[in-house]
């Protein structure tokens, strides 16, 4: 059987945490940052965990992270 291919986008998109669990960067700051609030960007910064409806879908399209 022939190996599985990695999702690339996915892949820069979600990091695995220590407990195998993904994670994933915030949105909306990237660009047109002048009209956002200083809090709002800060609360923006972090990683967030994916949904544990969503890790089962992540995990397929990254199997080797």
């Amino acid at each position: 059987m022939p190996k599985m291919k990695t999702n690339r986008g996915a892949a820069k998109r979600f990091s695995r945490t220590a407990s195998g669990k993904f994670k994933h960067g915030q949105s909306h700051r990237s660009h047109i940052l002048t009209k956002k609030s200083t809090k709002r960007k800060r609360q923006l910064r972090g990683m967030l965990a994916v949904h544990d409806s969503d890790q089962k879908a992540v995990a397929r399209m990254v199997p080797y992270l």
